[in-house]
């Protein structure tokens, strides 16, 4: 009985210490790079540069660039998040779901035809957030919205290797 206790406290400590640990940053976007990159500061005034999960938005010199990046902005531009992360890129940014009072705001790019589905990292994403994304991403299609009115529109990373 005592080892059945020592055994189920120390899950106990492990769940909570997990839960303690979660990767939740909570703070007000205060930059805006394009359409899928934001910088968020904490209360402790901490600057996070935040690459959204799951999308990929057109470059700034690519058709619909500028308007991604005001899509962005106005829906997250001096408000209060969270972002739910789960790494880190090759650049140092911390990428993951940018929440807006419980709002996934990289899926309302999708929505909206601002940015694509970015397959390419779609094993990272939940089974959930990857079916969502890839159902917004084709009805954004079919409606024609955003960069989907361009007839051939240019996948940003397709525009990246070609520069």
């Amino acid at each position: 009985m005592i080892r059945f206790l020592s055994i189920f406290s120390l899950l106990v400590a492990i769940a909570l210490g997990n839960a303690a640990t979660a990767n939740i940053i909570h703070g007000r976007v205060v930059g805006v790079s394009d359409g899928d990159t934001v910088t968020v500061i904490d209360a402790n005034k901490t600057q996070y540069k935040i690459r959204l999960a799951g999308i990929d938005a057109p470059e700034k010199a690519q058709a619909y660039g500028q308007k991604s990046k005001e899509s962005l902005s106005d829906l997250v531009f001096g408000k209060q998040v969270d972002v739910d992360w789960s790494k880190r890129d090759r650049y140092g940014r911390t990428v993951g779901k940018l929440l807006l009072g419980g709002v996934d705001i990289n899926l309302e790019q999708i929505n909206s035809g601002m940015a694509w589905h970015y397959k390419e990292y779609q094993n990272e994403q939940s089974p959930e957030d990857r079916v969502a994304y890839a159902r917004s991403e084709s009805q954004a299609q079919d409606k024609k919205m955003g960069l989907w009115r361009d007839p051939a529109p240019i996948q940003p990373a397709v525009f990246r290797r070609k520069k």
